[in-house]
């Protein structure tokens, strides 16, 4: 039998047909699919995970950003859509969970199938966009980063590495830059906000903003460290993550 022709846009790195729930994992602004493969090892083969490949990196390097929230949400939407129906979950982390949010509501609106559950991880809510400056030159973009975290700090003294990583930083940037939702804007499936005691990007407030925007409830987890805490203390967040697929499966 033809093997169907594999997705640019989804990775699934520990294939694990027979789970009942499906995770699909989005990744953070100039990030790559490859970050959840940790997340996908340890969950497999209770839930089958799949991390998404945005345009223009990694093994997409040579195709053109998309250079919209709404237009990445469009796409990932599609190519999400096509697989076979099962109970399927989202975890997006930074501009992550933004997109998880918007492609969740068009699972919603478009197919009419409310996913079981949404991880908003290291992000304020999507009213709570719309509010910062313009970084206009690379130099601001780099003290972003550096601010951030989660980049290898040999990167910034490389030119060539650093040429590989801004672009796609600075396209994600813009778009988050961007973005808004009022509070009107809201899905059904519960959302479950993972954020971290000093986030540079997300405040309290902002984090427990997301429950404004789900008519099904949720809850606010917070972890100790900065915006990529999920790699000082993985093995909590798979915990988190597991219970609560097993509790909303």
């Amino acid at each position: 039998m033809t093997q169907p022709p594999r997705s640019r846009w989804l990775r699934n790195f520990h294939p694990a047909p027979s789970a009942r729930t499906r995770l699909v994992c989005l990744p953070h602004a100039g990030g790559s699919a490859s970050y959840y493969f940790p997340m996908s090892a340890a969950l497999s083969p209770e839930f089958n995970v799949y991390g998404v490949q945005y345009p223009g990196r990694q093994d997409r390097h040579s195709e053109p950003f998309v250079e919209s929230v709404d237009d990445l949400a469009d796409q990932i939407y599609a190519e999400v859509a096509a697989l076979p129906e099962v109970p399927t979950a989202f975890f997006g982390h930074s501009m992550g969970a933004v997109l998880a949010f918007e492609v969740a509501r068009r699972f919603e609106s478009l197919a009419g199938r409310r996913p079981v559950v949404v991880f908003a991880s290291g992000s304020r809510a999507p009213s709570h966009y719309g509010d910062e400056r313009e970084y206009k030159s690379d130099n601001d973009l780099i003290g972003v980063m550096r601010d951030l975290g989660g980049t290898d700090p040999r990167i910034f003294n490389d030119p060539d590495l650093l040429s590989t990583f801004l672009p796609a930083f600075r396209n994600d940037y813009r778009a988050l830059q961007a973005y808004h939702r009022g509070t009107e804007v809201v899905i059904s499936a519960p959302i479950v906000v993972m954020t971290a005691t000093d986030d540079p990007k997300t405040s309290e407030d902002g984090a427990r903003a997301w429950l404004a925007h789900t008519t099904g409830g949720g809850e606010v987890r917070t972890f100790t460290g900065g915006h990529f805490y999920l790699e000082k203390q993985p093995q909590k967040v798979i915990d988190v993550v597991t219970q609560t697929l097993r509790d909303v499966g």
